[in-house]
């Protein structure tokens, strides 16, 4: 009988694992949806390059339909589970939602964005767990640099020059370290704006940063940034970020124009919601062989799984990309055995390390016993990360990026139009309602008519018009706002380790 596998989500586990299962699609045992609400997989260690400049946007994101040729891949969100039932809700896009009917169910949502009761944290901060994000980072500390050139304001120029970022994990310092490189970068063409005139600051409410290094790695990345004037916070939180003013828990008070959240994530809720067995932070119970502990026809992995260490017995696996990915190639092989009627196989891989970047040539990595910092550390970094890039093109495109990067400058254009692609449409429109000072154009008299039409009214013009909206609904904020922001100690689930 032909089985349908479900797989929720196109992460690392997603498409890996569904890459696995080719050679069921091609014998015709098995057909496999994908659901993603994207439809691509992000490449998440490579954001922070993104952001910088080395690597374009588009080339850390794989395409799920181009990929898994011969799946199905929805865009959307499933919604619910009913696991008894063997179905899934799920919302496309676009149109009404429908029922999926499946016979095997692979639960790979991952994790979402970890937030805290902070007063306007979800006003003024930049998040950086996508693509989308990665991006607005970028446009952002490029048109503050602008902005602060182009204004005699001191308050405004030192608030668009100061730069918040609140985590200390992978995620946190690398992303600080690459808009450090691209500021550094971007200031020359900046008249009256030096490097010195930036201020950077990263808040971490644990006294250590990078908590999966070595400690002395650790200690080192801290004095590397310092000797670059960042303001490295250990133990410190932030408590407020109302009205666009970092409050730390030192009592530190900073007028940012941009804060960058880093601090980790959360699994999806999803699973806690279909009523599927988790541990109490909502991770979906595992077993050793990624199938979900009690459950029939269920597989699981990633960080939104709690899958035993073998290594380690009675710890977890660290949600980080090096087990997620090395899981879901498990996963995918356990899955063809699963509906061969054969002998899983359980998961059993030892942490071999992690790498870091830190721009500006330098790095972080430490492979066995083996530690590696500056040049070493930052090419081991580029190294691994290539190898898990997914696929060919993307490595080559990857590889070329580097190439350009390394030949020339980096390119300091700011694009943050395309994030709200209709502003100068209707900005046309409602001027076209005016004669281009805010006064209703006047309507000329006909030339030949035994009675004068009349003068219709002037349009009003929607508030959207002239206020455009941001996709989540909000008015654009001003460049010199404030981004998404935080601070607490947590396992970073977008760094990938080494080896």
């Amino acid at each position: 009988m032909r089985k349908h596998i479900l797989i929720v989500g196109g992460g690392y586990v997603g498409l890996y694992s569904a890459m696995g299962l080719r050679k069921l699609v091609r014998s015709g045992e098995a057909s496999v949806t994908v659901v993603d609400p994207r439809g691509y997989m992000t490449y998440m260690p490579f954001l922070a390059e993104a952001v910088g400049g080395s690597i374009e946007p588009r080339h850390v994101a794989a395409p799920l339909g181009q990929v898994l040729k011969g799946m199905r891949v929805l865009t959307g969100r499933v919604t619910r589970v009913d696991h008894e039932a063997r179905s899934a809700e799920f919302q496309p896009v676009q149109g009404p939602a429908r029922t999926i009917e499946y016979d095997i169910l692979v639960m790979a949502a991952g994790s979402i964005t970890r937030g805290l009761p902070i007063p306007g944290l979800a006003e003024h901060a930049v998040g950086f767990k996508s693509i989308g994000e990665a991006v607005h980072l970028r446009n952002r500390v490029l048109a503050n640099l602008a902005a602060a050139a182009s204004t005699d304001d001191e308050l405004v120029r030192r608030r668009a020059l100061t730069f918040v970022v609140v985590g200390g994990g992978f995620s946190g310092v690398e992303a600080l370290a690459e808009m450090q490189g691209l500021a550094d970068e971007a200031v020359r063409y900046h008249e009256g704006i030096e490097p010195a005139d930036l201020s950077w600051t990263l808040v971490e409410a644990n006294d250590h940063i990078l908590p999966e290094l070595h400690p002395d790695l650790g200690r080192w990345t801290v004095d590397a940034l310092r000797r670059r004037a960042v303001d490295v916070r250990l133990g410190t939180r932030l408590t407020s970020l109302a009205g666009g003013v970092a409050v730390l828990s030192d009592g530190t008070e900073l007028d940012a124009g941009t804060v960058v959240w880093a601090a980790g994530g959360r699994p999806s809720p999803l699973a806690a919601a279909s009523g599927l067995p988790v541990d109490r932070i909502g991770r979906l119970l595992a077993t050793e062989y990624l199938t979900v502990a009690g459950v029939e026809d269920a597989f699981t992995a990633g960080d939104g799984a709690a899958v035993p260490d073998l290594t380690r017995p009675g710890e977890f696996t660290a949600p980080n990309a090096q087990h997620a990915v090395r899981q879901a190639k498990l996963l995918g092989r356990n899955l063809v055995a699963y509906v061969r009627g054969r002998r899983l196989k359980p998961y059993r891989h030892a942490y071999l390390g992690s790498v870091a970047g830190l721009g500006h040539h330098q790095g972080v990595a430490q492979v066995y016993r083996i530690k590696l910092t500056g040049l070493l550390g930052w090419l081991a970094h580029r190294a691994y990360h290539l190898g898990w890039v997914p696929t060919a093109r993307h490595k080559a495109a990857v590889l070329a990026d580097w190439l350009l990067a390394g030949l020339f400058r980096r390119e300091t254009v700011r694009l943050e139009a395309i994030e709200h692609a209709d502003e100068d449409f209707r900005h046309a429109l409602a001027v076209g309602q005016t004669d281009g000072t805010g006064v209703p154009a006047a309507t000329p008299e006909p030339t030949a008519s035994p009675e004068p039409a009349a003068v219709p009214e002037p349009a009003v013009m929607p508030e959207s018009a002239v206020m455009p909206e941001s996709a989540a609904g909000r008015p654009v904020r001003d460049v010199s706002a404030a981004g998404e922001a935080g601070s607490v100690a947590g396992t970073d689930a977008r760094q990938a380790p080494a080896a």
